[in-house]
């Protein structure tokens, strides 16, 4: 069966074939991403912005019929680890964000997570990442105006710099 998606995040054409529920196309890796956390989005954007061959296909985890699109990539699992899949495979975690970034062209600034040490603490301290990623991006964006504004149950976090509305 064959579905086909209009846009990604960045606007480019996407054309996805479905199988057995994981997505099978022309680009080289698909990544399941947490489109409701500001910084995961900003990663993702800067990622399409150096993508120009179209290797990478983004999927929002939180897309309308997710579940029934994709039912081999479990949410729950997904939304606390990031999916990647790549020729065929499941990736994890920095194991997608390394791929990612090799495949774009990239690959020095991440290579050092694939060094055996390295590997082991960075994918640990990615882990209490993911766990937190809400608050640290709502923290980044409000103190240090990095990643997106985002609304979180009614507060949003704006960085205006406009201070005229205090007189």
């Amino acid at each position: 069966m064959t579905t086909s998606c209009p846009v990604d995040i960045c606007g480019k054409p996407l054309f996805i074939n479905f199988q057995m529920g994981l997505s099978m196309n022309n680009n080289a890796l698909t990544i399941f991403y947490d489109g409701s956390c500001p910084l995961c989005s900003l990663e993702m954007d800067k990622l399409k912005r150096y993508d120009k061959d179209n290797l990478i296909a983004l999927i929002d985890l939180h897309q309308e019929g997710f579940q029934t699109q994709y039912p081999n990539i479990d949410f729950d699992q997904a939304m606390r680890i990031l999916h990647g899949q790549y020729k065929g495979k499941l990736l994890l975690g920095l194991d997608v964000t390394h791929r990612a970034w090799t495949l774009v062209g990239a690959g020095f600034w991440v290579a050092p997570l694939a060094f055996p040490v390295i590997k082991q603490v960075a994918h640990l301290c990615y882990l209490i990442m993911a766990k937190y990623r809400q608050p640290i991006s709502h923290f980044l964006y409000k103190h240090l105006g990095i990643g997106k504004a985002s609304c979180n149950q009614g507060t949003c976090y704006d960085r205006s710099n406009n201070t005229n509305h205090r007189r």
